[in-house]
């Protein structure tokens, strides 16, 4: 099913006069809607709620949640009725931003969920009220991440990327896709996460879910937390897409890139070091001033 749509990754070099290497791998290029790293945290949870016969979809994210589109757009490629719960009552009454009307056009049922009820989400309870409402339904976790995405997250890198890179950088949300990469490496490798959240709870979570130490998830460059910029970002993004001819977005992409670059001038990587950074798509999101 996902093996038909995708494309061939590329990893892109950057022509940089700095003393490490640094490429990003396009997974922005894989598909048009299933962008990214949501492909393939998708791809086992869809092929699990084919293989249970199961007719809906449902999941969590907040207003400008690149799991909801890329959800949106799958259940309706493969024939399933879905149905977004999004964080905040208060949403219902505004105009949908770009993300949810995208979502609705796909043919996403949207519920909005008052934060307090959205926290339940993961519950016995709430999610016993919510399979007994919706018995055909097979329910995803917000931003995907589950055992299933971790399996698919796996599949990013390639052995010839673990031959030839030191350093796998990519953004966090919910902490899947770094999980999977940590998965996947080896003891010579080092991943490094850049937050999009403040806070260190993604630390905490992912050291749950990995016996391997080898990684670490930094909040320094999350612009004070989820969603939030400042001109210092876009002028980043802006100069960094001028030159490299690579789109990216304010909420993942683009933080983690300043970070790298950030860490770069700090000395932070040893000579001659070789990066991976993960472009895990999300351009439905992207916005320029």
């Amino acid at each position: 099913m996902f093996d038909r749509i995708a494309q061939t990754i590329s990893n892109q070099s950057l022509k940089l006069d700095l003393p490490v290497h640094v490429a990003v791998k396009r997974l922005d290029q894989i598909h048009p809607q299933i962008s990214g790293n949501k492909f393939f945290k998708l791809k086992y949870n869809f092929l699990e709620a084919q293989r249970l016969n199961l007719k809906q979809i449902i999941t969590f994210g907040g207003a400008y949640s690149n799991h909801i589109a890329a959800t949106a757009y799958a259940a309706q490629r493969f024939d399933f009725q879905s149905i977004g719960i999004i964080r905040g009552d208060e949403l219902a009454h505004k105009a949908l931003n770009p993300t949810l009307l995208t979502a609705q056009q796909l043919g996403m049922q949207l519920q909005f969920a008052s934060r307090e009820i959205y926290r339940l989400k993961e519950t016995p309870e709430f999610l016993a009220e919510l399979k007994q409402k919706y018995p055909l339904a097979y329910i995803i976790p917000e931003g995907g991440t589950n055992a299933l995405a971790i399996q698919g997250s796996q599949e990013i890198l390639t052995q010839t990327d673990l031959q030839d890179y030191d350093v796998i950088c990519c953004a966090v949300g919910t902490g899947g896709t770094i999980t999977g990469l940590i998965e996947a490496s080896t003891d010579r490798h080092t991943i490094l996460g850049f937050s999009a959240l403040k806070g260190d709870f993604l630390q905490q979570e992912v050291a749950q879910r990995t016996l391997k130490t080898n990684w670490k998830i930094t909040d320094d460059y999350c612009f004070g937390g989820y969603a939030k910029t400042d001109d210092q970002l876009f002028q980043f993004i802006q100069s960094f897409e001028a030159q490299h001819r690579i789109p990216l977005e304010q909420i993942y992409t683009g933080k983690m890139l300043y970070g790298i670059f950030d860490l770069i001038s700090k000395g932070y990587f040893d000579e001659n070091t070789r990066i991976l950074a993960i472009h895990s798509g999300g351009l439905q999101g992207r916005k320029v001033p």
